[in-house]
């Protein structure tokens, strides 16, 4: 997750503290890996994915860690894995058996801690790194990760300025080669009745009925293709899934990112 306290943007507190106030209860429903990320990460999701978008995703990050194994040999680095706004960690678990070390950024203090804890039952807390940070400024030098995922965290950002500021800090940390799955809540989801992009928020209801909101910016397609061109990453493949946008990216070779 990201804080993002825009102030030419009304809604609910800065992101940080609601997921801090919905922490625990949140990562309790966060069990398992979205099926695109482990497509993505090239794990079994074929019964999970329609055609189009396991074309779009199945073992896209594969050529970036045939790249970083390149790079070992060479300066004895072993690959490094991202998790943006991890969360519990649930990516980062998936992620760390594919990288062997991952870095898990989030602005929550709680959820961060919820991932901790699920590292140290897990048993890849020795493949972890967590930082508590925004995806508006990630706190990672430049061209160092080989494979990122960054879902369900982007459309937090309260103003299209940020999101594609963050999607250029994405391409600013990804090493030459390196790839990453962006992934957000869409139009194309049967739950929203717009056909273009806007900003809402989503209640969190916790046990005892106390309902936190959220807010989102609901992307619609076109618009998404247009944050991802406007930044400094390339698309390498796009697809809707399950409602959501995803896009595999890199760091685009013709600016200073890469």
């Amino acid at each position: 997750m990201n804080d993002d306290g825009d102030g030419d943007v009304p809604g609910p507190a800065p992101i940080a503290a609601t997921y801090d106030r919905i922490a625990e209860h949140f990562a309790s429903t966060r069990e398992y890996p979205w099926p695109e990320v482990a497509a993505f990460l090239g794990r079994d999701a074929a019964d999970r994915l329609d055609d189009d978008a396991l074309h779009a995703l199945d073992g896209s990050a594969i050529p970036a860690l045939d790249a970083a194994a390149e790079t070992d040999e060479r300066t004895d680095r072993a690959a490094l894995g991202l998790d943006l706004g991890c969360g519990n960690g649930r990516h980062a678990e998936v992620l760390a058996d594919v990288t062997g070390r991952v870095v898990g950024i989030d602005v929550s203090a709680g959820l961060l801690a919820t991932a901790s804890e699920r590292a140290l039952d897990r048993g890849f807390a020795d493949s972890l790194a967590l930082l508590r940070g925004d995806a508006g400024s990630v706190p990672l030098a430049d061209d160092r990760v080989d494979v990122a995922v960054y879902v369900a965290t982007l459309h937090h950002l309260r103003s299209r300025d940020r999101r594609i500021a963050s999607l250029s800090e994405l391409a600013r940390v990804l090493a030459p080669g390196g790839r990453a799955l962006v992934g957000v809540w869409s139009t194309a989801h049967d739950r929203f009745e717009a056909d273009a992009g806007f900003d809402t928020t989503v209640a969190w209801t916790l046990p005892g009925g106390e309902s936190v909101p959220r807010y989102y910016h609901i992307y619609d397609p076109p618009e998404f293709a247009a944050d991802l061109d406007a930044s400094d990453l390339r698309t390498v493949e796009r697809t809707v899934s399950s409602g959501n946008c995803y896009a595999v990216v890199e760091a685009d070779a013709g600016t200073d990112a890469a």
